[in-house]
């Protein structure tokens, strides 16, 4: 009679296709008798799933084949064996010595058949737990980098998730663009640009809110080669025009733009 737990091993072998033809039957037929346990073959078997799609599909080398069937034909081949086949009738299960609570010494067959059957159960137990943590572990880091993002990627995605969410694009001064996203219910402005020209260590990108010709410090941020996402400070007012101009690092001293803008977005 099968236990849970012998059941749970050989979940483990069936989900990766590395059951004995013994197995097989066993499984199938413990399955039929415990319908309670099949949300294990489930589990491992979303899991078996889940780690292959991570995998690339890499093509087997041309010699595989011949390698294989090589290895095969030079292999000393044991006799199939069923489970409990050389057990007595009336007789108890054996233990790794061979002896059975009542009966006589197994053969050496059987022995070698029971001690193979454990060995590659605990072996596909194994294969299961590990594979198990390496898919979640990858589900662990997806959910620490999605808890981890950068406040401005946070606030350009809940932009994009208000019904009143708008933007608008423009050329900036020597190359790239710069596109502006807000929304008056999120109360929050984000600048994502792509291919900003480069600026010298010692300066940095200034943002403003130029309203009704006055500008408004928005904080500063360092532009990568690619695209980069910046979160405004401070709240945007109706008619505002966001700006961005070239200051000493840290922004500009004096509180006002040195410089002309790269860029003009206006938000009306």
């Amino acid at each position: 009679m099968m236990d849970e737990q012998e059941f749970a091993e050989l979940a483990a072998g069936a989900a990766l296709h590395a059951l004995s033809p013994a197995d097989r039957d066993a499984f199938a037929a413990a399955r039929r008798e415990h319908p309670e346990w099949d949300h294990l073959l489930q589990v491992d078997a979303a899991t078996a799933a889940a780690l292959a799609e991570g995998v690339p599909e890499t093509a087997p080398p041309p010699d595989l084949r011949a390698r294989l069937l090589s290895q095969a034909a030079s292999t000393p081949q044991s006799p199939a064996t069923e489970n409990r086949a050389d057990v007595a009738p009336g007789a108890d299960a054996a233990g790794d010595d061979g002896r059975t609570a009542s009966g006589p010494p197994l053969s050496t067959a059987a022995i070698e058949s029971t001690k193979r059957r454990r060995w590659t159960r605990g072996l596909l137990a194994l294969a299961a737990s590990v594979a198990l943590l390496v898919a979640v572990g990858l589900g662990a880091a997806m959910i620490s980098g999605y808890l981890n993002r950068p406040p401005a990627v946070i606030a350009l995605q809940q932009i994009e998730d208000a019904p009143d969410a708008r933007s608008a694009t423009a050329a900036v001064t020597d190359g790239g663009t710069a596109t502006a996203h807000w929304s008056e219910s999120v109360g929050k402005v984000v600048l994502v640009s792509d291919a900003l020209p480069p600026i010298a260590e010692d300066e940095s990108f200034e943002l403003w809110f130029v309203r009704d010709g006055a500008p408004v410090a928005a904080g500063t941020f360092e532009a990568s080669s690619d695209s980069t996402t910046a979160l405004l400070e401070g709240t945007m007012e109706p008619g505002d025009v966001i700006a961005v101009t070239v200051e000493p690092q840290g922004g500009s001293p004096t509180g006002q733009p040195s410089s002309d803008p790269i860029v003009t977005i206006p938000t009306a």
